[in-house]
């Protein structure tokens, strides 16, 4: 199996490959801490793509990429993965005040 070594290009052959045949697609994360490696790989049992980073920055990358395959599969493969991102959901969360004494 060969290593896709742009991320974009992972990102996008894997949401294509999604969109073909959504019921037999599979995604696998796999970290090794004693190596420090990330792989992630996405198949349908005819093609395997796979990503292998050791860089810590990579992990929101990855972040992205498990919010793009939850709103694909729960909307469907129709669905516009760009209007999802980690950021957004967080801003549109109510944020908590704490007691703080009166001036």
């Amino acid at each position: 199996m060969v290593y896709i070594t742009s991320w974009d290009e992972f990102v996008e052959r894997s949401v294509q490959l999604f969109r073909a045949d959504p019921e037999s697609t599979r995604y696998v994360m796999k970290y090794r801490h004693c190596e420090g490696k990330l792989v992630l790989k996405v198949t349908d049992n005819k093609e395997c793509l796979k990503f292998k980073t050791d860089q810590a920055q990579d992990a929101k990358k990855m972040e992205k990429l498990n919010n793009i395959f939850f709103t694909l599969m729960s909307r469907g493969p129709e669905a516009d993965p760009s209007e999802v991102t980690g950021k957004d959901q967080m801003d549109a969360q109510p944020t908590k005040k704490g007691r703080g004494r009166k001036q």
